[in-house]
């Protein structure tokens, strides 16, 4: 990466953050002909795609519009329009065009054929190369303004970057070890921005007597989501894991969105150890399975239902022992199990640290962009891209689908700004 002084050069574009927004502003800004400087912290760029999909990355989502804005459980019509003018499948041909070739897999997830984030990166370090972007390892210490119009940005190497406009791609405060440590909302709260507060999103929970299941993983479970009102907040299915501190697994991380007040909420999560089965039907499989094994212990014929190591919890939650014959066990105490496998209830504590978060929940307030260009409302020439932004999505690759989608948007909007013609746009 490029370490050498800027100070001297005027650029159009300074974009802050060399994650995946703040690639594709920069790119997209230079395609304009616009002269772009980028700025990151880190040797290289893109170090949070190196870990996206396992290391695989996950870069969209094969799906529609629609599809995309009902996977964002917060804030989703301010993306309306930079999803429509980046949709995936834009995205996918805008990456096999660099030399990516694709793959989709189960959930619509799209992953580069060679399954190496690494080669996602390389292509996007070429076609900024290619677009005459100039990438200097420099952080961001504050956008400084003239007049209420940016004129510079403060580096903690060089000084100051002149600029006409900036583009904020700081990322959010989850994985901080790629830098994403909250330099962004620092800055744009001292230029009048409101940031909501920060928290984790798909991220694990913690809760009690899970440890005992540590590593069980449960494939087709149904969960739901109380808060202390009783009512349901979320409601899905899929796969759940047990770990020593509580739940994790991709149900739980997508149930996580929609649990954002822990300090005045209390939450519980439901499991659905059968949801293919009603109640009825779930009681004449309970009924069978005592028949058969009349003369076992209840814990031994229960295993032919559930995981090992789940029964004794199941037996314990029902107040049913489990060295009870089977063909001694009544009709009270069935019908507790039947409840039990149904409704397998964790109140939970509290979620994992956010540094454990996959994505960030929070951050500028969508109210004071423009949805259209990413443009603040109250700041001429700055503009806002990615996961600093106050909207988050689920897992399957959609995180990064609006992250190519809001950088895109703001490598147009900041390079149209910075034409004499319209430059008292915002």
């Amino acid at each position: 990466m490029n370490t050498r002084s800027m100070k001297s050069q005027m650029n159009d574009i300074v974009v802050i953050g060399g994650g995946a927004a703040g690639t594709m502003a920069a790119y997209t800004a230079a395609a304009q002909g616009a002269k772009v400087l980028l700025l990151e912290r880190n040797p290289k760029l893109g170090r949070k795609l190196y870990i996206t999909g396992k290391g695989r990355c996950n870069l969209t989502n094969r799906s529609t519009v629609q599809e995309c804005l009902a996977n964002v459980p917060h804030n989703p019509k301010f993306l309306t329009s930079a999803l429509t003018q980046f949709p995936p499948e834009e995205v996918m041909a805008f990456f096999e065009a660099l030399g990516v070739p694709l793959k989709t897999e189960r959930g619509n997830r799209v992953f580069p054929q060679s399954d190496k984030a690494a080669d996602v990166i390389d292509a996007l370090l070429r076609a900024l190369r290619k677009a005459g972007v100039d990438i200097v390892q420099d952080r961001a210490q504050a956008i400084v303004l003239e007049e209420g119009t940016v004129a510079a940005v403060k580096g903690e190497r060089e000084g100051r970057y002149h600029c006409k406009a900036v583009v904020l791609a700081t990322g959010g405060v989850s994985y901080p070890a790629t830098g994403s440590t909250g330099d962004g909302y620092r800055m744009a709260k001292a230029v009048g921005h409101t940031v909501q507060p920060p928290g984790g999103s798909l991220v694990p929970l913690e809760a009690e007597d899970c440890a005992s299941m540590q590593g069980l993983s449960l494939r087709n479970v149904g969960l739901r989501i109380k808060n202390g009102k009783n009512k349901v907040i979320f409601c899905g299915q899929g796969e759940l894991l047990f770990t020593h501190f509580g739940l994790s697994g991709p149900l739980i991380l997508s149930a996580s969105a929609h649990m954002r007040d822990y300090e005045t909420e209390r939450y519980t999560a439901y499991i659905d150890l059968k949801p293919a089965l009603d109640e009825e039907t779930l009681d004449r499989r309970l009924i069978r399975e005592l028949g058969e094994g009349a003369n076992k212990d209840l814990r031994h014929v229960l295993e032919t239902m559930e995981p090992k190591s789940l029964i004794p919890l199941i037996l314990a939650r029902a107040e049913v022992p489990g060295e009870e014959k089977a063909n001694t066990v009544t009709k009270v105490q069935r019908r507790r199990l039947l409840e039990t496998i149904k409704a397998l209830t964790f109140p939970v504590s509290g979620p994992r640290p956010v540094e454990e978060a996959i994505v960030t929940a929070g951050g500028v307030s969508v109210r004071e962009v423009s949805p259209k260009n990413m443009a603040s409302k109250s700041c001429k020439g700055l503009y806002f891209a990615g996961e600093i932004l106050d909207v988050d999505a689920y897992t399957g690759g959609f995180n990064l689908q609006i992250a190519w989608a809001t950088g895109r948007a703001a490598g147009l909007g900041a390079a149209r700004y910075c034409r004499e013609d319209v430059k008292d746009e915002i």
